[in-house]
């Protein structure tokens, strides 16, 4: 299907720079180039700011995205706030079910240039976007210092001031670079990463200390296979993430945006996969995949085969909790720290969430519109907070802690009624552990194949798992070339 897409993409692409740009081609987007003296060319973008920025007239913007009812509601309430700014910008919001619908949906949408102004993304769906040139460059967006005078007689900067740069989480803001030639594509609106629950009741009876290193993890294991010998000690539910993770931990290549963009075929990816492949042979662990559902309900279970730690989202942390009792306690405390590390004093952790793009469109103004609400949304911190409370994802910027709202929700973080709380907690603690991959057309089928590479491998058995091991990863560069 993906390769579908992309056929009708390329085939459609001339057809939609033209009409994204009111018959014009764009301005070409390139890395930036060295030259004599150690000067830097900047890359181009493909807008330029109209003259005034806004000029107040009416338009509608359409905004795809896949927010249920809950998160629906705190969003036309921040919609009706926008409008008491910019009457004249009407802004739509349509559900269009999952992340993989939202991508479908405009991928087809594109090849007759009928594509939303903004939407939920993730980085590969923007690298699969942008085979058409549909999306917008933020660059002169951001950087813009027109003066636009609201409805209400306030006036704001068109551009993000360095103050409020600053106050994006890093590697979130960052992740709308990673595309290969240092511009701008997306705006970071709620994020995610992975944590490590664990049973704190159980590991506190058993005098157990909560690992922080890989090394660590598997003595912990250990331990545990000895107190229960009929667990599976640690559930993980993202094989793609695991392998990634592993990669960016280790500084091994993964893949690259430019050149030969396969590059996870290499020793030290060799020799971490071997490693767990003898942890799960010894049943220290198991997968989603392998488990055949997702990992929380080893974890949370209480009776037969049972897990005591669990790597999942931090947006997922309401799963991770036993069923109440009758009286409202739990039957144990669920404790929640970052994932291990190959260096603790050198953390990485995944950043995840859904980001906002804004897409091309005839009308200079529509772009300028959308930019106004996405920056309204992206930098709110009244709205960062509830969405934040009510979606379990993290806000983006560092501010929200100024929110009274969001701060007691903190301060009440625990391991059963706020474990919401909790995780979101952690995650602001690692701010500066986040990383990122880049995105290009084919990351998200390098993704798939590493997570079933990942899977593969952890249940290899057999004299030669050296062999089969390098079988499998060659296997999986061979299939990442032949899909892009």
């Amino acid at each position: 299907m993906k390769r579908i897409v992309a056929t009708l993409l390329l085939v459609a692409m001339l057809m939609t720079m033209l009409a994204a740009c009111g018959g014009e081609t764009p301005e070409t987007t390139a890395p930036s180039v060295p030259q004599q003296g150690g000067e830097t060319v900047k890359p181009v973008g493909n807008f330029t700011v109209p003259e005034g920025g806004y000029d107040g007239s009416e338009v509608t913007i359409v905004f795809y995205n896949t927010m249920g009812a809950n998160l629906a509601a705190v969003l036309e309430t921040y919609i009706a706030e926008f409008n008491k700014l910019y009457p004249n910008i009407t802004v739509v919001s349509t559900n269009v079910g999952n992340y993989d619908d939202c991508r479908d949906q405009i991928s087809t949408e594109i090849t007759v240039g009928n594509q939303p102004n903004i939407a939920y993304c993730y980085p590969d769906h923007v690298a699969l976007y942008n085979l058409a040139k549909a999306v917008t460059t933020l660059d002169s967006l951001i950087e813009s210092d027109v003066e636009i005078t609201r409805a209400d007689g306030t006036t704001e900067v068109l551009g993000l001031t360095d103050e409020q740069v600053a106050d994006f989480i890093e590697g979130y803001y960052n992740e709308g670079r990673e595309f290969g030639d240092g511009l701008m594509y997306t705006m970071p609106l709620s994020k995610s990463t992975e944590v490590l629950y664990y049973n704190k009741t159980f590991f506190d009876a058993n005098g157990l200390t909560v690992p922080t290193t890989w090394d660590e993890l598997e003595a912990v294991c250990a331990q545990i296979k000895a107190i229960d010998p009929n667990s599976i000690p640690l559930g993980y539910d993202s094989e793609s993430n695991w392998f990634i993770t592993m990669c960016e931990q280790y500084g091994s290549p993964y893949t690259s945006a430019e050149g030969d963009h396969f590059l996870f075929d290499n020793e030290q990816n060799h020799a971490f996969v071997k490693k767990f492949n003898e942890w799960y042979q010894k049943g220290y662990l198991t997968t989603q995949t392998l488990y055949g559902a997702y990992t929380s309900g080893l974890f949370t279970t209480l009776e037969g085969v049972r897990s005591y730690m669990s790597i999942g989202s931090s947006a997922g942390a309401t799963y991770q909790r036993p069923a109440a009792n009758a009286d409202g306690s739990y039957p144990f405390e669920v404790g929640i720290s970052t994932i291990p590390q190959v260096d603790a004093n050198n953390a990485k952790v995944i950043s995840q969430g859904p980001s906002l793009c804004i897409f091309q469109k005839a009308n200079p103004q529509e772009v300028v519109a959308s930019w106004l609400f996405v920056k309204f949304l992206t930098t709110n911190v009244n709205f960062q907070a509830e969405f934040g409370m009510a979606s379990g994802y993290v806000p983006v910027i560092k501010s929200v802690a100024e929110n009274p709202v969001y701060a007691e929700f903190i301060a009440n973080a625990d391991g059963g009624n706020y474990i919401s709380a909790l995780s979101a907690k952690i995650c602001l603690e690692q701010e500066h552990a986040y990383y990122t991959s880049p995105a290009f057309n084919g990351s998200s089928e390098a993704r798939d194949q590493v997570g079933a590479l990942m899977t593969k491998c952890l249940a290899l058995t057999g004299d030669n798992i050296d062999a089969q091991i390098a079988e499998a990863f060659e296997d999986a560069v061979a299939e990442c070339e032949y899909a892009s």
